[in-house]
């Protein structure tokens, strides 16, 4: 099978809309969260993950009829593109973007009028169509070649990589724009959560959306896009291009549970896990931990029964909580960058209470990176995992 490359990347995620700000967070442990008020419960205060701009004009485009999601994914789109310095045939370009929440926000802020003709936005059509998300990529990037949208949930970027991978191996197209975005910040989200008690209310941000902590409670919700380019090994070196990883593995399952409920024994992650990794011993993990307790608890089963104490486990949602579709291409990009400045991003807010066997970083360690295992879960029942080399 032809090796698949990652030759650029752009990113839109709290406190950082590029590789720049991106590497600082990460090596220097800054948590990029903040404080939203009355949107709790009882009009409570969350913790989430805010980004900075509206991304209403791109480029020479005005996108305000445009879902929040769209736009954050055109933008992230737009700079990995210029990374790449992409310019193949626009027809042997696919574009496969993940969602889960896909265009919430601009349904919940119209909803009180959709029964009202005169009143219903002209977009609105296309506010409950999921598919606008990659269709505008592709529009905006000007490709004509395979474009899908994925909505397996939290792993749906991962899956995007894995339909791609399969794409440039099959020789149907020559370069696939990646990834994931999603803007889930307005109340039937954050209602939704907090009833399903995975949303913690008028706490500090250091007292929520902490990995790997018995003694905190919740996850911290977050916008998020994440775009990858990725190529076939041979093609980008013929065409002079910077390769910055290789997609060693990929792999997706889904557990066929009943809505809302999902394998807490760990079983069905970890044989995903095992299947992905072979025998390949990373340098570290890129974890799915975000605070919530059985899915940490499982990340913390699968490491130990997969690995000795010397792989250590790291995760960055405690910096950037936790952007749903959005979040598996984030990760991949936070390993990227770690491998190309050879450090591992530690676990912040965290003293690993409940978790003291597990070898988390908790501190940055400074060292070369040349494989990272990522781990995502979905709440829709699908476990995604990735090997990502230098």
């Amino acid at each position: 099978m032809d090796s698949i490359v990652i030759t650029g990347y752009g990113m839109k995620i709290p406190g950082a809309n590029d590789k720049e700000s991106f590497h600082r967070v990460l090596e220097e442990g800054i948590s990029t969260l903040s404080v939203l008020e009355g949107v709790g419960q009882g009009q409570s205060n969350i913790v989430a993950g805010v980004i900075e701009g509206d991304f209403l004009q791109l480029g020479e485009r005005n996108y305000k009829r445009y879902p929040r999601s769209t736009r954050l994914a055109i933008a992230a789109a737009s700079d990995a593109v210029k990374m790449a310095n992409l310019s193949y045939d626009p027809y042997r370009i696919a574009v496969i973007i993940g969602t889960s929440a896909g265009a919430i926000l601009e349904i919940e802020q119209y909803s009180s009028v959709a029964l009202d003709l005169k009143k219903y936005p002209l977009q609105g059509v296309s506010l409950v169509d999921s598919h606008t998300l990659s269709a505008s990529v592709a529009e905006n990037i000007g490709t004509r070649g395979p474009t899908f949208t994925i909505t397996t949930g939290c792993t749906a970027s991962i899956d995007a990589i894995l339909m791609a991978k399969l794409l440039l191996q099959s020789g149907q197209v020559d370069a696939c724009v990646v990834g994931g975005a999603d803007a889930p910040l307005g109340q039937w989200s954050i209602n939704g959560f907090t009833k399903m008690r995975s949303i913690a209310s008028n706490v500090s941000i250091d007292q929520t959306g902490v990995p790997f902590s018995q003694d905190h409670h919740g996850f911290a919700i977050s916008e998020g896009a994440g775009v990858l380019i990725l190529e076939r090994e041979e093609h980008a070196v013929r065409h002079g291009k910077t390769i910055y990883g290789h997609i060693s593995n990929v792999l997706s399952r889904n557990e066929g549970r009943p809505i809302l409920q999902s394998d807490e024994t760990g079983q069905e992650m970890l044989q995903a896990y095992k299947d992905t990794l072979g025998e390949t011993i990373p340098c570290y993990v890129n974890s799915q931990a975000l605070g919530l307790k059985v899915n940490d608890r499982i990340e913390a089963y699968i490491h130990r029964e997969s690995f000795k104490p010397t792989v250590p486990i790291t995760s960055i949602k405690g910096m950037i909580g936790h952007s749903f579709a959005a979040m598996g291409t984030i990760q991949v990009i936070s390993a990227l960058i770690s491998m190309e400045y050879g450090f591992i991003p530690p676990t912040i807010k965290t003293a690993g209470k409940g978790f003291e066997d597990l070898p988390i970083v908790y501190e940055t360690s400074y060292q070369p990176v040349n494989i990272v295992s990522i781990t995502t879960h979905g709440n829709s029942g699908n476990n995604a995992c990735l090997v990502l080399t230098k």
